[in-house]
C-alpha cells in the first residue's frame, strides 16, 4: 500500500468542494446578488447564530483575523452587519445583523437551494445518504490521525 488511491480519494474531495463552490457563486450572480463566496460564509454564520464575537466568527468561517475583518468591513460597507464592543472586554467585538442582512437571507436561500436541490435530484437521496455516511466515517478517520 502507498496510499496512491487515498491520495485520489482527497484529490476528488477537493475538486468537489471547488464545484460546489462555483456552482453557488454561479446561483447567487444568476440571481443579481452581489457578494463573494467568503461574504456568503460569513452571513451563512450569522443566520445561524448573530451577535457571536469576531474571533469565533474567524473560527467558525476558518478564516484568519485580518482576512475576517477585510470581509466583515465589505459587510458593513454593504449594510448587511455591524459591529458592537462586547460589555465585558471593549477589545472583542460581536456581530449583529442589519434589517437588510436578515432580509438578505430570503434572497439568497433560494439562489443555494437551487444547487443543492439539483444535486439531489441528479444524484437520489439514496445514494447522498451513503455518501454522507462514507465521508462523516472519512472525515473521522483523517481527524484522528
Amino acid at each position: 500500500m502507498d496510499g496512491a488511491e487515498a491520495r485520489k480519494l482527497a484529490h476528488i474531495v477537493i475538486r468537489t468542494r471547488r464545484a460546489f463552490k462555483q456552482a453557488i457563486c454561479k446561483s447567487i450572480k444568476q440571481h443579481g446578488i452581489d457578494l463573494t463566496f467568503e461574504m456568503l460564509q460569513v452571513m451563512n454564520s450569522l443566520w445561524q447564530e448573530e451577535g457571536v464575537s469576531q474571533q469565533m466568527l474567524a473560527e467558525r468561517v476558518a478564516k484568519n483575523k485580518a482576512s475576517l475583518t477585510n470581509l466583515l468591513t465589505r459587510l458593513e460597507e454593504k449594510g448587511y452587519i455591524f459591529r458592537r464592543e462586547c460589555t465585558a472586554d471593549r477589545r472583542n467585538k460581536r456581530v449583529h445583523l442589519t434589517a437588510k442582512g436578515k432580509e438578505l437571507q430570503t434572497t439568497v436561500q433560494p439562489a443555494i437551494d437551487e444547487v443543492y436541490v439539483y444535486v439531489e435530484k441528479t444524484l437520489g437521496i439514496d445514494n447522498i445518504r451513503i455518501n454522507q455516511n462514507l465521508f462523516t466515517r472519512l472525515y473521522g478517520i483523517v481527524e484522528d490521525y
